[in-house]
């Protein structure tokens, strides 16, 4: 029987939004490349003891944190990738120049990231653009997104990969409807479509784009005007509303009005101008985890548009992974008709409406789950820390807290996120990224079937629901626990933070409020009423600096990252009555 590859599986990858937890991302992105080289080097090594069906990552889709990931995947592949690994004796807060996802998320600019973010060199015009001064993102952009040298072909990346951001577009797509009317002959129905994407194609060019014309940017690191597009792309995506800078994104109208996800609108409704601006915000606002997208990519690469069988395991021919820091849960709701109350309620249920997507969750409620997969973060804490204590999802992320903010805080925060990232990878691929072992598909049949009973063995899964072999095989001996950072507050591999670490914000807090404060009532021309507002600044400059200062730590201290553990109960997750498995 020939172990040779008939077809490659494809992977799409789907990237959510996570604010500083894109450190959590970025370092299960670093292992996934790290395991799919190390299995192509065994390919040539040990044939004979190697699966040698192909893996193939096909395209990438992703919305804030995960938009600028995907871009920095896009850069990253133009050049050798050194895993960033933890050994024991290492500098925790050493920087890691050599690898752009690291350098990117953990060292950014700073390793105290909230004092820069509080600087007031920024409001020096007429107005103020953001409550935080977002200097970093320009600085870590620019070296981010940046000359990449040259493609280097890889068996397990596509070599025409797509990659896009969703973009959160304030003015947004105009289109009219028509309505007749008895007082007037046609009546126009004007609505907005705010829902944009910034969309690449790699290892393209633009003589190749004009045969296609099919919307997808082509992004060569060597021509100017494509990377600049894809830098103001990465900035707006990540543009968090209000707290960060809203970002203009400049592109031809052809990439616009040729994309097919467009079409619906342009065809009637053309941008007609040369070059289109658009003032963007948080791709993840209206599309956090843009599944349905990335599913419709991979069913054009696989062929499979009947549902049934991209979600069987014997027929399935491409997945989508997605990597999601913040994996949602159900909370109790609290339906009081308090104004602030029923405010937040509000504008949760708009934003969840927003991000609903009824066709694609139909088919994954309605399926056996081989089409869609999920890294999210699990760990334990020490039990130095609190014994016997099992966290999920953004509990189990030190950038979780603070709405994602928590890691500008302090590096090591970012530091635990992203080895601890690379740690969840290794063990959801080594045991959840899995089919049946007794599968029918001729892609992973064939290649497990080539080797003798006690490899094969090697390559399963040891977990209680055991779904069999491995995707991805992992080459690595299974160990009881990977090597993770120690911290200093802790002692442990748990990152801790002081209460005079956070109260050593006041000056800024105060001095960045104050300023913003300010620019307001000059903006505004509030003259006649200078002494009222002066008077106001000094009391809301120290109250608002006292409430920013206590929210942080109480939030800090409820999830085990200042000393002494949460103050209140430690209840189970709320559950409903009604049945919500899938």
């Amino acid at each position: 029987m020939s172990n040779e590859p008939k077809q490659p599986f494809e992977i799409g990858l789907c990237l959510a939004g996570a604010v500083s937890a894109g450190a959590y991302s970025a370092g299960v992105m670093d292992y996934l490349l790290e395991a799919l080289e190390i299995w192509e080097q065994e390919k040539v090594r040990d044939p004979a003891n190697t699966p040698m069906h192909q893996v193939r990552i096909c395209d990438i889709g992703g919305a804030s944190a995960g938009g600028i990931i995907g871009l920095l995947t896009a850069t990253a592949l133009h050049g050798r990738i050194e895993p960033a690994k933890w050994k024991e004796g290492d500098d925790v807060m050493a920087q890691r120049p050599n690898n752009l996802f690291y350098h990117t998320w953990v060292d950014l600019t700073h390793p105290d990231m909230f004092q820069q973010m509080l600087l007031t060199n920024d409001i020096t015009e007429s107005y103020t653009k953001s409550l935080l001064n977002t200097a970093f993102i320009d600085r870590t952009a620019e070296r981010a997104l940046s000359g990449a040298g040259s493609w280097v072909p890889r068996p397990y990346i596509a070599n025409d990969m797509r990659v896009f951001s969703t973009l959160t577009n304030l003015e947004g797509f105009y289109y009219s409807v028509t309505f007749n009317s008895r007082t007037r002959a046609m009546e126009p129905y004007h609505v907005q479509v705010h829902n944009d994407y910034g969309c690449f194609r790699l290892n393209s060019t633009l003589a190749a784009y004009a045969e296609r014309r099919d919307g997808w940017i082509p992004l060569d690191f060597t021509v100017p005007r494509q990377v600049t597009i894809a830098r103001q792309v990465a900035m707006a995506t990540a543009a968090f509303p209000v707290g960060l800078k809203a970002r203009e994104v400049v592109r031809p109208k052809d990439y616009i009005n040729d994309h097919p996800w467009f079409r619906w609108i342009t065809e009637r409704n053309p941008v007609i101008v040369d070059e289109y601006k658009s003032m963007n915000v948080d791709g993840g606002l209206i599309n956090n985890e843009p599944f349905e997208r990335v599913r419709e990519l991979i069913c054009d690469r696989t062929g499979q548009q009947d549902a049934f069988e991209r979600q069987s395991y014997d027929t399935f021919k491409g997945t989508i992974l997605m990597i999601d820091p913040f994996p949602t849960t159900i909370e109790e709701f609290k339906g009081k008709d308090a104004l602030l109350r029923t405010m937040g309620n509000t504008l949760g249920a708009m934003i969840g409406q927003l991000r609903t997507k009824p066709k694609t969750l139909d088919e994954a409620m309605g399926s056996a789950g081989a089409g869609q997969f999920l890294i999210s973060p699990s760990r334990d804490l020490p039990t130095s820390i609190a014994p016997g204590v099992d966290l999920k999802g953004s509990d189990a992320i030190a950038c979780g807290q603070l709405g994602g903010f928590s890691g500008f805080l302090h590096k090591e925060f970012r530091v635990h996120d992203y080895f601890l990232g690379r740690y969840n990878c290794e063990k959801f691929l080594r045991d959840s990224f899995t089919v049946p072992a007794n599968t029918k598909n001729p892609i992973f049949r064939d290649s497990y079937a080539a080797l003798t009973p006690g490899r094969q063995e090697f390559f399963r899964s040891v977990e209680e629901n055991d779904l069999g072999f491995q995707i991805i095989p992992i080459f690595k001996p299974r160990t009881e626990r990977e090597l993770q950072p120690v911290f200093a507050n802790s002692g442990c591999n748990w990152p801790m933070r002081r209460t005079e670490d956070i109260d050593r914000f006041d000056a800024p807090l105060r001095e960045r409020t104050n300023a913003i404060l300010t620019d307001l009532v000059n903006t505004d021309g509030w003259l006649n009423r200078l002494l009222f507002w002066a008077g106001k600044l000094v009391y809301l400059n120290r109250k608002g600096s006292r409430f920013v200062r206590e929210t942080i730590k109480n939030d800090l201290q409820e999830h085990w990252l200042l000393p002494g553990g949460p103050t209140k109960k430690v209840t189970k997750p709320y559950t409903p009555q009604q049945d919500l498995s899938v």
